[in-house]
Parts: structure tokens; sequence; C-alpha cells
């Protein structure tokens, strides 16, 4: 277990280093010159390329790009992002104050998406061909056709606008006065922001969650073991909830390590409509101001999130399946 471990530890580092890599990369080469957007800029022609050479030199930019991000490299290692190159605040700052946002939606979403789509897909197994599961099959494929924007958009038109419903808030992650409400309406304001924005995030992992699960009850629940336990007389919901499902939710723990930096990194849209400021908001734009410090820093943390959600999913699974354990140490 240890060695197992250790050895997809070092793997990270590597995949860290291409990830960061092709980010940078892509970051220089992309259309647009964040120089363009400072203020410096602005005045005589010669007052103009002397502001720019002197901001190059300042921010490391008129070295290679080999250079710029061996010196990154560098800084990341202490925890050093830099300074957005927009309004000149350390990225480390900007960050901190995201991730906590984003993390509280997708955790949220995570758990919603987990906790319907395991009953739903048990059900669809278990009433394969009824009309209810036909049902629920087929919403299920309408729900993950269903574009996020669209789903958010309308759901804002819904939900929030005056002209139809108007029962939940408009924009943002609580209302203007929130320090001067008491315990239980902060919590109730709090919550009343989220509906919207971890039901659009919640529902694409939702759809494939529960097909995922439909799918391995389906196999399990024809499997040898499973008749052994009906033939010994073992009582059916045990049959299915102790044995069947159990069994069907061990691939599972590979797609949950897949789908929280999912839903952190696939946060931009959801972010953006319901105007959360969370790191997909921060890197929409950080990307439309060419705000290269801030658009590395943000990648970073989703490399980060994802590599420690798929080595916690390893880990997990070594728990989990017993066989993984015996192989790992032969």
């Amino acid at each position: 277990m240890r060695r197992h471990l250790l050895k997809r530890v070092l793997q990270m580092v590597p995949t860290f280093l291409g990830i960061t890599a092709l980010t940078f990369l892509a970051a220089q080469l992309s259309p647009g010159d964040p120089l363009q957007l400072d203020p410096e800029s602005v005045g005589s022609q010669a007052a103009a390329q002397q502001a720019l050479d002197s901001f190059k030199q300042r921010h490391g930019l008129d070295q290679p790009m080999a250079v710029q991000y061996a010196r990154w490299v560098g800084k990341v290692v202490t925890l050093d992002f830099g300074r957005s190159l927009h309004d000149h605040r350390l990225v480390s700052d900007r960050l901190a104050e995201a991730l906590p946002r984003t993390l509280l939606l997708a955790s949220l979403a995570l758990l919603l998406a987990f906790g319907l789509a395991i009953p739903l897909g048990v059900q669809g197994a278990l009433r394969e061909g009824s009309a209810p599961a036909r049902f629920v099959s087929g919403g299920l494929f309408a729900l993950y056709a269903m574009p996020s924007f669209w789903v958010a958009v309308m759901a804002l038109l819904l939900f929030s606008s005056p002209r139809f419903l108007g029962w939940l808030p408009f924009q943002g992650l609580v209302s203007d006065g929130f320090e001067t409400l008491s315990f239980g309406a902060k919590g109730f304001d709090l919550c009343a922001h989220l509906v919207l924005p971890v039901l659009c995030l919640a529902y694409p992992t939702l759809s494939v969650v529960a097909v995922q699960v439909r799918s391995a009850m389906r196999t399990a629940l024809g499997q040898d073991f499973v008749r052994a336990a009906r033939a010994r007389g073992i009582p059916e919901r045990r049959v299915i909830y102790g044995h069947a499902l159990r069994n069907s939710l061990l691939p599972l723990t590979t797609l949950l390590g897949l789908t929280l930096p999912t839903l952190v990194g696939g946060s931009v849209v959801v972010e953006r409509v319901f105007g959360i400021p969370g790191m997909g908001l921060l890197a929409f734009d950080a990307i439309a101001n060419r705000d290269y410090p801030v658009v590395m820093g943000v990648a970073t943390v989703i490399a980060l999130v994802t590599m420690l959600s798929v080595l916690a999913a390893d880990v997990l699974y070594v728990f989990a399946d017993p066989r993984v354990r015996v192989g790992d140490s032969a």
C-alpha cells in the first residue's frame, strides 16, 4: 500500500509539470496582449512604449518563455503565484477568496447528484422495462442533453424573475446586508442563493452516475454470487443492497474521484450566469483580461484538485476491494 501510494505521488510531479507547461504555452500564444489593457499604455507613443518596456521588465515578460516558466515553477513551490496584471493584487489572495465558494458549490452538487443517482439507478435496474423506468431513463437522457447555460438562464427566468415565480434570489451568493442578519436568517439566505446554482451544476453528473449505477446493478444482479445469496434464503432487500449494490458501487469510486474536479473546473458557466465570484468566474475574467498569472493560478489549483481527487479515489478503491491490496503486495 505504501509503495503504491508513493508511486502515485511521484507520478503526480510530471503530470503537474505537463499540465502547467501546456497551460503556460497556450496562455502565451493566445491572441491579444495583456499590456494593451493596462492603463499605463495610454498616452503618447513614446511614453506608451517606455511604459510597456518598463512593465515587461518588472513582470519578467521580456524573458524567453522557457525562462518565464522556470521562474514561475520556482515561485509556485513557495506558493507564490505572483500578482495579477489587471488589478495588481496577489494571485494567492484572489484564489483564497474564490476557491471556498467553488468548493462549496461543487461539494453540494456532488452530494446531491450521487444521493439521487444511486437510488434512481438501483430502481432502474430492478424495474427495467417498466413504464416508470423508461420515463426516468428518458428524463435522465433529456437532462444530460440540455446545455447548462440554457438551463441556468431558464431557471433564473422562471424562479428568480419577478415576472414569473420570483421565489429565489437573482445573483450572488448572499444578499446585501448579509452581515446584519441573524444566524438563522444568514443560513436561510445562503441556502436560497445556493438552490439554483447547485441544481444546475449537479444535473449532468446525476445523469451520468444514474446510468452507471443502473448498468452496474444489471450486471451484478445476473452474477453467480447474487443467485447463490438468493438460494441460501437471504432476504431480497439484503441481496440487493448488501450484495449487488455493494459490488456495483466499486466502479463509482473512480468516477467519484473524477467528478469533483470536473465540477470545480466546469463551474465557469454556472458562476458566470449566477454572478458567484468563484473559481469559474475568476478564470473567465482572467482569460478575458489576458491576466496570465491568474490564469496559471486557476489552472494550478484545478490540476492539484484533480490529481488529489484521483489519488484519494485510488486509496478508497484499495480499501473497498481487498483484491487490489493482494495484487499490490504481491
